[in-house]
C-alpha cells in the first residue's frame, strides 16, 4: 500500500479511529490493532513476504532474550549475536544480492577470457523494505550484546517494533531505545501532536506528488536518452534528480513521520534540509539521517572511529561509505557512489571541518546566507549532484557515458517535457519550494508555521489544490527508496 494512493487515505482514519476511540482502553489491543494494521499494510505488496518479517523477528526475539541470559558467558554470547547477523544478512545478500555477486563472478572470468554460462541466477523477487526491517531488528540484537538496553520478553510489542507500517517500507530505521519503549507504553491522546502530524503528511504528500512526481518523467526522459542530448540538458537531468529523489524520500519521511504522531509514537528525524549543506560532511548530518547513525553507532565506532589515528579514520570512513553505497542497491554504480561521497568526506575530515557544522543551520541568525555561505551551499550541491549520475544510471556504462556526454558536448539546447508542459512552470515551482524550505530550515518538523490563521488556512488550501492537480491515477507513484 501506498502513503500516496487512495486505498491509504480509507486505511489510515479507520485504523486512526479504532485505535483511539474504539479499542483505547487496553494498550495491548491498541497494539494488536497496530500489529495487524501493519501485517496487513505490507501483505497487500506481496501476503508471501510476511513471512520473512515474522522469520526475523522471531529470531531476533529468541537472540535478544539469549543475550541477556548469557550476559557473563562471552562465548556463547558471541554465538547467539552471530546468529542475528548471519540471518539477517543472509536473509538481505540472498533476496537482494545475490543475482549481482552470480553474475559479477561470471564476468569476472569473461575478463580472463573464460566463458562460462549464467546459469546461477534465480528469478528473485525483491521484498520491499527489506534492507530498513534486517538492520532495525539486528541493531536490536546488538544493542543488547553491547549492554545498551535489555531485551523485552513481550513478544507482541516487539513484533509491532519491527513491523510498525508508518517505517516498515523506508524507513526511518529505528532503534529499540527509541521506538520499543514507546509501543510498550500507554500512549496518550494528543491532539496538538495529531495536528502537527496531519500537517507532516500534507507536506509529505506535496513533496512527492508535486515535486518528485511532477520531476520523474523529465528525469526518466533524459537519462533515458543522454545520448541524443546535449551538455546543458543533462546537466539539468541530473539537477532535477537531486530535487525529485529528495521530494521523493523526504516525503516519504514526512509523511512516516506524521502518521506516527497520529498513533501519539515520535519518530527521529531523517532530513534536515539537506540541500542547505555546506560542506559534505555537513550534507550526510542532514540526509537519511537514521541511516548515516546506524552505520556509525553499528560499523564506524566499533571499527575503531577516528580514535586510533587518521590512517584508520580514512579506513573506517571509506569503509562506511562503501557499505552504504552496496547498502542502496545490488550494483557498482551504487558503490562508485558510495566511494565517490568517500573521497569527497575525507578531505572535510582531515581539515577538522566534518562537525563544525553539527549545531547550527545556514544563515542562523540571518534571513540570507552570506556570500561565502552561499558559495558553500552551491559548491556542496554541485558535489552531491554529480554523485548522483552514478545513483541514477541502469550501469557504470551508462554514468561514465553520462559525463562523457557532458564534457565533450557542452552546448546549449532548450530543453522540452515529454509530455509538452511548459518548463517555465517547473522552474517556478522549484525556486518557491527551496525558498519555502529556507524559511523553514531551523525546524524540519513545522511546516505551515504560520503564526496568522488566515495565511495558513490559504497554505493549506494551496497545497491541497497543487496536489490534487497533480495528481495522476495512471502515474507509477512509488516511491524510490522502495528499491533499497
Amino acid at each position: 500500500m501506498l502513503f500516496n494512493s487512495i486505498s491509504f487515505a480509507i486505511f489510515l482514519p479507520i485504523v486512526f479511529i479504532l485505535y483511539w476511540f474504539i479499542l483505547n482502553k487496553s494498550l495491548k489491543i491498541q497494539n494488536i490493532l497496530v500489529l495487524i494494521a501493519s501485517y496487513f499494510f505490507y501483505g497487500l505488496w506481496d501476503w508471501r513476504f510476511l513471512f520473512l518479517i515474522f522469520a526475523s523477528t522471531l529470531i531476533d526475539f529468541i537472540v535478544g532474550i539469549q543475550l541477556d541470559k548469557n550476559a557473563e558467558n562471552y562465548k556463547i554470547k558471541k554465538i547467539w549475536l552471530w546468529v542475528s547477523v548471519i540471518f539477517n544478512i543472509g536473509l538481505l545478500g540472498f533476496f537482494k544480492y545475490y543475482n549481482f555477486f552470480a553474475d559479477s563472478f561470471v564476468e569476472m572470468f569473461q575478463l580472463f577470457g573464460y566463458s562460462i554460462k549464467s546459469t546461477w541466477t534465480l528469478n528473485i523477487i525483491l521484498p520491499v523494505g527489506i534492507s530498513f526491517y534486517t538492520f532495525q531488528t539486528m541493531s536490536y540484537s546488538l544493542d543488547i550484546y553491547y549492554k545498551r538496553i535489555k531485551p523485552t520478553t513481550d513478544f507482541l510489542s516487539f513484533a509491532t517494533f519491527v513491523a510498525f507500517f508508518p517505517q516498515l517500507v523506508a524507513g526511518p530505521i529505528e532503534r529499540a531505545s527509541d521506538l520499543l519503549g514507546q509501543i510498550t507504553n500507554k500512549r496518550l491522546f494528543n491532539q496538538a501532536q495529531i495536528i502537527q502530524g496531519l500537517k507532516l503528511i500534507l507536506w509529505g504528500l506535496f513533496k512527492k506528488m508535486v515535486i518528485a512526481d511532477a520531476l520523474a518523467p523529465i528525469v526518466d526522459d533524459i537519462f533515458a536518452n543522454y545520448g541524443t542530448y546535449p551538455a546543458s540538458t543533462l546537466i539539468l537531468g541530473v539537477t532535477l534528480f537531486s530535487f525529485q529523489v529528495y521530494g521523493d524520500f523526504s516525503g516519504y519521511s514526512d509523511i512516516a513521520i506524521g502518521t506516527s504522531k497520529l498513533f501519539g509514537i515520535e519518530l527521529m528525524s531523517n532530513f534536515k534540509f539537506p540541500n542547505f549543506s555546506r560542506n559534505v560532511a555537513e550534507y550526510w548530518q542532514r540526509w537519511h539521517i537514521s541511516l548515516s547513525t546506524w552505520f556509525r553507532h553499528y560499523i564506524y565506532i566499533p571499527l575503531g572511529g577516528s580514535r586510533e589515528g587518521k590512517l584508520k579514520a580514512i579506513r573506517n570512513i571509506s569503509i562506511i561509505f562503501l557499505v552504504s553505497g552496496f547498502w542502496h542497491g545490488a550494483n557498482w554504480t551504487f558503490v562508485f557512489w558510495g566511494a565517490f561521497h568517500a573521497l569527497a568526506f575525507i578531505p572535510v575530515f582531515l581539515l577538522g571541518r566534518n562537525a563544525i557544522y553539527k549545531d547550527n543551520v545556514v544563515a542562523q541568525n540571518s534571513w540570507f546566507p552570506s556570500l561565502v555561505e552561499l558559495g558553500q551551499l552551491i559548491l556542496t550541491f554541485i558535489i552531491v549532484t554529480f554523485s548522483r549520475i552514478f545513483f541514477r544510471s541502469e550501469s557504470l556504462t551508462d554514468a561514465f557515458g553520462y559525463i562523457s556526454r557532458i564534457g565533450s558536448n557542452f552546448t546549449y539546447v532548450p530543453y522540452h517535457h515529454p509530455l509538452g508542459y511548459r518548463m517555465t512552470d517547473y522552474f517556478v515551482l522549484l525556486i518557491l519550494f527551496v525558498i519555502y524550505e529556507f524559511r523553514m530550515r531551523r525546524d524540519e518538523r513545522s511546516p505551515f508555521n504560520f503564526k496568522n490563521r488566515y495565511i495558513r488556512f490559504a497554505a493549506y488550501t494551496l497545497v491541497i489544490f497543487t496536489i490534487l492537480l497533480f495528481y495522476d491515477s495512471g502515474f507509477d507513484r512509488s516511491f524510490i527508496y522502495f528499491q533499497f
